[in-house]
């Protein structure tokens, strides 16, 4: 979404986002706030691809804002976080966005919440940085290695007239899932270190994301209070088709957790 028509989204909102960079080595990053930075403190992380305004419809009500700092970030390769250049492993992605999670004022760590391939990476997140990490929402997310096949078309992706033709989101979105399965496979050890309430939501009918991924959730977080949630006859896009299913169980993380 262009700058032009973020403005013009919250013209008449009550409250106003505010925009950010930081760098970290090489990379800059980039994320939007919302909300008093003394409030709970919510992050949202999107899929791939992607970018912070997939979040644009929770920064911009003000029930929620009310009662919570929400923060949208772009992830390293998209948006205005050095959009094009992919970053393909899980533990440098939570690396780079360890500094917003460091921003908090609120007394209480960070919720953070992550659709598809953001789901890894706040997993990751919390098994690098529990002190900082309080709960999870996970939305429809790929954590299962098992259950990442490489497509046909993700090779000849990489070849150089494709790589030229394809859009620059698409290119990095491939470059990062082709490298997720290997990713998974590291962290297998480390899921049983995250001890902090979980809330997982699943469209049973997932086409891009297999629901047996609530299965390899269930099986692999032992130490978390995870409640599951599996939503009959629905597709991968959860955070736009059950908006109001997970505001709920964001608000829900904010008073519990």
């Amino acid at each position: 979404m262009s700058d032009k028509k973020v403005a013009k989204y919250f013209q008449n909102k009550q409250y106003k986002p505010e925009f950010h960079t930081y760098q970290v080595g090489k990379r800059t990053m980039h994320y939007v706030s919302i909300g008093a930075d003394t409030l709970p403190t919510v992050l949202l992380i999107h899929g791939s691809p992607g970018a912070w305004d997939a979040f644009i419809d929770y920064l911009g009500d003000s029930s929620m804002v009310e009662k919570m700092r929400l923060i949208a970030v772009d992830r390293p390769g998209f948006g205005k976080s050095n959009f094009g250049k992919a970053e393909r492993d899980l533990a440098k992605q939570a690396a780079l966005i360890k500094p917003i999670l460091e921003t908090n004022k609120s007394g209480k760590s960070m919720i953070l919440v992550g659709h598809s391939y953001g789901g890894p990476v706040i997993a990751r997140l919390a098994m690098d940085y529990p002190d900082l990490v309080r709960g999870l929402i996970f939305l429809a997310p790929s954590i299962a290695p098992e259950l990442e096949k490489t497509k046909w078309f993700q090779y000849p992706a990489e070849w150089l007239l494709i790589n030229w033709l394809l859009p620059r989101g698409l290119l990095v979105s491939n470059r990062e899932i082709r490298h997720l399965k290997e990713d998974l496979e590291k962290i297998i050890p480390y899921w049983g270190n995250i001890n902090k309430p979980v809330i997982y939501i699943h469209g049973e009918k997932d086409s891009l994301v297999p629901i047996a991924n609530a299965d390899f959730a269930h099986k692999m977080l032992v130490n978390a209070k995870v409640e599951m949630i599996r939503i009959p006859n629905t597709d991968h896009f959860i955070p736009w088709t059950h908006e109001k299913l997970v505001k709920d169980a964001i608000f829900k993380a904010v008073k519990e957790f």
